[in-house]
């Protein structure tokens, strides 16, 4: 299923896409539609086939790498263009809607498999070794081939959820870690000498995804169903905390 003859179809060649090709250009041939300048130079470089929508739309396998509020509107532009049994992979932060509107435009005998590699460029810089990948079938035949590949040659490690399942544990995982990066983001310069440990783990937490762009900290928290809900006790403890110290604070003087 996976060899190299293959052409493989990649929408978007932002940050993701760009570690996508790196990853996948031994075994793939790629071709990418990404109207960006950038992509244009990106795609000479490294020998990607920037073409239009409709050519990489006809690959058999299909993966949609732009931001999730972009996501409705592609499936319906590549819906017409699809291979009758193309299989067509989604890579972002949040399933349940994903899955949803891919399932809506895109053909019936279209497959559909969500994912969310749980890394990213910085976290992938010194490679993806047994780092994690979360899959969710949503219309999918014969799943087995994927997951060897993903496992056996892309030396990832596999976790299969719903849609569903995805979202509900993540909206505390990356909710809370980009919410808590943002606010201690905002209170640059903070001390680099002088440290603890525990000081310096926090800090390398908030560097992993620092660097993510505004959208996507705004996706996870906005197009995650139940992310409002983990925001809420969140904050509501925060307020909890906040009240003791001031208390605390008044008693004193």
């Amino acid at each position: 299923m996976f060899r190299k003859t293959h052409k493989l179809g990649l929408f978007g060649l932002g940050a993701f896409g760009r570690l996508i090709v790196k990853h996948l250009a031994p075994y793939f041939e790629i071709y990418a539609y990404d109207p960006s300048p950038e992509a244009r130079a990106y795609a000479k470089r490294h020998n990607v086939t920037l073409t239009t929508l409709e050519e990489t739309a006809a690959c058999r396998i299909v993966v949609l790498a732009t931001p999730v509020r972009t996501l409705k509107a592609l499936a319906e532009s590549i819906a017409p263009y699809l291979h009758p049994r193309a299989l067509v992979i989604d890579v972002g932060s949040v399933k349940m809607k994903p899955a949803q509107w891919l399932l809506d435009a895109l053909p019936k005998s279209v497959y559909i498999l969500c994912t969310h590699p749980l890394f990213g460029p910085q976290s992938a810089r010194k490679g993806i070794h047994d780092l994690e990948i979360v899959v969710c079938p949503v219309r999918i035949r014969r799943i087995g081939p994927i997951l060897r590949f993903f496992r056996d040659t892309l030396d990832l490690k596999v976790s299969l959820a719903t849609p569903e399942q995805h979202d509900h544990a993540l909206a505390a995982v990356q909710g809370l870690t980009h919410l808590i990066a943002k606010v201690l983001s905002g209170l640059e310069p903070l001390p680099r000498v002088h440290t603890t440990r525990s000081y310096d783990l926090m800090m390398q937490g908030v560097g992993l995804v620092q660097g993510d762009s505004d959208e996507l900290f705004l996706s996870i928290e906005r197009d995650n169903p139940f992310a409002a809900e983990i925001r809420k006790r969140f904050f509501h403890e925060i307020d909890t905390l906040r009240s003791r110290l001031e208390a605390h604070d008044h008693t004193g003087k």
